[in-house]
Order: structure tokens, then sequence, then C-alpha cells
């Protein structure tokens, strides 16, 4: 997985698994979490988007279910992440 810097002053990276429509996003208070089933299209939006914290505000927050990754470097584990179980806002994720 490819980490893009981008300037934002939401978000410090973006990385993109296309083979497991994986995104990960590393926000400036350096909490990283990850996204499933994105859209190739949606991270390449999101990299265009002159403004990034309001695309993932319309196009992520909430669309997709997601899994916060304790650092870096446990993010870039991706291939270990299990889902965990269901809430009443949709499902939460488990990273092993």
């Amino acid at each position: 997985m490819l980490i893009t810097a981008v300037a934002s002053t939401t978000l410090a990276t973006v990385a993109y698994d296309g083979v497991q429509k994986l995104l990960q996003l590393e926000f400036r208070s350096r909490v990283v979490y990850h996204y499933f089933g994105v859209p190739a299209t949606v991270h390449e939006a999101l990299l265009d988007a002159p403004s990034k914290g309001s695309y993932f505000n319309q196009a992520i927050r909430g669309r997709y279910p997601y899994v916060r990754v304790s650092d870096l470097q446990a993010a870039q584990t991706s291939a270990e992440v299990l889902p965990q179980r269901e809430h009443p806002g949709g499902p939460a994720w488990h990273a092993r």
C-alpha cells in the first residue's frame, strides 16, 4: 500500500489497496482508520478534492465499515482485519 501525504487540515496521509478495496486514512491527530469496500474512484476523488476533509465527510464518513488502527505500523498489516460484531449504527470492525 502506497502512502500519500496530503495537503489538508483534516488528513495527514491517504493510502489505498485496490485489491482489498481498503482505504487507510491518517488524520492530523495521528489516529489511523481503515475503511472497507471503498471503490478506487472514491480514493481518486479524495486525492483530487480541493478540501479533503469536506470530501471525507460527504463521501466516506458513515458510508463504509471501518476500524480504528492503533498506529501506522499496525495499519500496514491490513490482512489481519476481521469483522467483530454489529451495533445499531452499522457494522463494527476489530483489528487483530
